[in-house]
């Protein structure tokens, strides 16, 4: 074991059914997502946060960690205005839990961020640098 966490994007039906956590989308609906808070027992609730009314959605549902982004230029979504280290700071500071940096990120964007703010971060073609 890796001590890593299935999170569905979503669908909280199917994520009960496989045994997953959810990832609750900021820009798309989540089917089945009264069933998965009704009956997630020890699963994981993720939930996007790009703005003020994600912070206030991840509160609502008691999200275990919040995705905020993109923290800075992403090559995933060109042309997205990035919210840069201090406003990316505030959103996750604001959620009250764990704050996972996302969009353009790599070990040294990390450092650009305010300290001890990010419980960690991750991406989608950050792989390759982790200097």
């Amino acid at each position: 074991m890796r001590g890593l966490v299935l999170l569905v994007s979503g669908d909280g039906r199917l994520a009960l059914r496989i045994g997953a956590g959810l990832h609750v989308p900021d820009r798309a609906p989540t089917r089945g997502l009264l069933p998965f808070l009704a009956n997630r027992r020890a699963a994981w609730l993720s939930a996007a946060v790009h703005g003020r009314a994600g912070v206030a959605r991840a509160r609502r549902l008691g999200a275990d960690v919040a995705l905020v982004s993109p923290a800075f230029p992403t090559e995933s979504h060109p042309g997205a205005p990035a919210l840069g280290p201090m406003r990316w700071a505030a959103l996750a500071r604001g959620t009250g839990r764990p704050a996972v940096a996302l969009g353009g990120m790599s070990a040294r964007a990390l450092r650009r961020l305010p300290r001890g703010v990010a419980a960690g971060w991750a991406g989608i073609g950050a792989w390759g640098d982790v200097s």
